[in-house]
């Protein structure tokens, strides 16, 4: 797209008064920038990719179903983010709320429905998150309002997780628009995109007050010195990237640099970006244009970039679902390499998947060393990789 035809576009474009599904189209050539096709353009995937695709999908539906357990759950009877996972992938990658094992499972997440609207485990210290999955798993079923009342509640749950005035704090607070596991405990970045997955689900529209509230959270999460971002970490690493959360001192899995700022990697990074993208933020933010530099330098699918293989599931499908936000099958490196996300992405699951078609990280840390977990995590990614999928 040459560079005077997108300028004419980015400056007719309003996020408050335009829909996600309406300026998606700016954001393709605009977040690959220097090069990339229209997306009417790209190429579809061949016929020998969508058989792939098939046929990966269903050694992983088929693992799945066989490590159900009788009462629906996996891994855990008690984990119900798990089993969320589960479900919500085999809803994704074409299975009905009248397949059997999807219905087991939806059954089993129904137990976990409380009085306060929530949907946990009685015990669980991660409340809010189990919540957002549960909830990610009815709206794929809900295709007949079955659970309308059920994600109605859990959104005023969930509402009432955030970081906000109920608890005293203003804007001027590092907490403030965030969500931690539940309790109100410390908010991150990866509760929070998970949040507002949740809040889109039950209907939620960008100029929703928790959604903007949520906003302010995650543009402290990034690495870039704004209006937006006047945390102590915001011009120690200046990357564009994102980390875990700048909330009760800072943190990173990543480490800290030398100078104490604390270090990007990819995972936050598509979530933070994704989570942008849901608040209605536009391509010619500094923020988004930050990011997707970040993105251009550290593309890849066989790592989560700076943590190698640790969360390098929760990675992928996290990369999947913020490109497929964006609306464009490529992606310019900062060489100047187009990716076909969607193709490579879908290349690396089938090489590493295994006979049983199942994946496992070798590098196990959050749960990716229990290979339904890791599979469930796949599953969502490959639902990203079809031409079903495709930009329109």
């Amino acid at each position: 797209m040459p560079k005077s035809a997108l300028m004419r576009i980015l400056s007719a474009f309003s996020p408050s008064t335009k829909s996600i599904a309406t300026w998606s189209v700016v954001w393709v050539g605009a977040l690959v920038a220097p090069v990339c096709s229209s997306a009417n353009d790209e190429p579809a995937p061949t016929k020998d990719q969508t058989v792939v695709l098939k046929q990966v999908q269903t050694k992983a539906i088929d693992y799945l179903r066989t490590k159900q357990s009788d009462d629906g759950s996996w891994t855990s009877p008690t984990a119900p983010g798990i089993s969320g996972v589960m479900v919500d992938a085999l809803l994704r990658s074409g299975l009905t709320t009248a397949d059997p094992t999807v219905q087991k499972g939806l059954k089993h997440l129904e137990t976990f429905i409380q009085p306060d609207g929530g949907i946990y485990f009685a015990k669980s210290n991660h409340r809010n998150y189990e919540t957002c999955i549960a909830m990610l798993a009815f709206r794929e079923a809900n295709t007949d309002g079955r659970y309308k009342q059920i994600l109605a509640n859990a959104d005023k749950y969930i509402r009432q997780q955030q970081w906000d005035e109920d608890e005293g704090k203003n804007k001027a607070d590092l907490e403030y628009g965030g969500a931690g596991y539940g309790s109100k405990s410390r908010p991150d970045l990866s509760n929070t995109q998970f949040l507002l997955e949740a809040l889109r689900a039950a209907g939620a529209q960008p100029s929703d007050p928790a959604v903007q509230k949520a906003l302010v959270f995650v543009s402290r999460t990034q690495n870039l010195e704004s209006e937006a971002n006047t945390t102590p970490f915001s011009s120690k690493i200046n990357d564009g990237g994102f980390y875990y959360t700048p909330a009760a001192g800072g943190s990173s899995v990543a480490g800290n640099a030398d100078n104490g700022g604390l270090r990007s990697y990819g995972s936050m990074t598509y979530a933070g970006l994704k989570s942008m993208i849901y608040a209605g933020v536009g391509p010619n933010d500094p923020r988004v244009k930050a990011a997707n530099t970040w993105i251009q330098k550290h593309y890849t699918v066989t790592e989560n970039p700076g943590l190698d293989q640790t969360g390098l599931f929760y990675y992928h499908q996290t990369f999947a679902k913020t490109l497929d936000a964006i609306g464009s099958n490529v992606v310019v490196d900062a060489n100047g390499k187009e990716h076909n996300w969607r193709h490579e992405l879908l290349a690396q699951l089938a090489k590493t998947q295994n006979e049983d078609g199942s994946w496992v990280n070798k590098t196990p840390r959050w749960n990716e060393g229990d290979p339904n977990m890791a599979t469930g995590f796949s599953l969502l990614a490959l639902s990203y990789c079809g031409q079903d999928k495709a930009a329109k």
